[in-house]
């Protein structure tokens, strides 16, 4: 835990937030700045900036999570989908975003969106030499 990152401020109950699930290892709480109503973080108590450097087990407690949660807001919100990624781009403490979808682009990248929200302009595709080129450095 660090004093100047938020979100271990939030998780130490420093600084306040409407809390959704906590336990032990990690916080579900509302995010600030909502894509939709509903839309809420996971993070782990203990600080780790990238969700690649999460332990397995305490990824796996965060993903459970998220399914829970995204299982009841299906129901809540009476939508088809939820999504949950890692950006990590704002605060540098690893925190998945759990998202009810009511919009097939609630979770697109504006770089792909066109001046209709319903149309998608899909980037272009790679070559099969170039997918297998980067598949062959992505294998473990």
């Amino acid at each position: 835990m660090t004093d100047n990152c938020l979100f271990c401020r939030i998780a130490s109950g420093g600084l306040p937030a409407h809390r959704i699930y906590e336990d032990d290892h990690i916080l579900a709480f509302l995010d600030l700045h909502p894509i939709r109503a509903g839309h809420l973080l996971v993070i782990p108590k203990a600080h780790h900036v990238w969700f690649e450097d999460l332990p397995e087990d305490l990824a796996t407690r965060i993903t459970s999570c998220a399914q829970r949660l995204a299982k009841r807001m299906k129901v809540l919100y009476k939508v088809e989908r939820v999504a949950m990624f890692y950006t990590g781009i704002h605060v540098p403490h690893a925190h998945a975003h759990v998202v009810p979808m009511h919009h097939v682009h609630d979770v697109t990248s504006q770089a792909y969106l066109s001046e209709d929200p319903d149309r998608y302009a899909t980037p272009p595709q790679l070559t099969a030499f170039e997918m297998e080129r980067i598949a062959l450095q992505l294998r473990i």
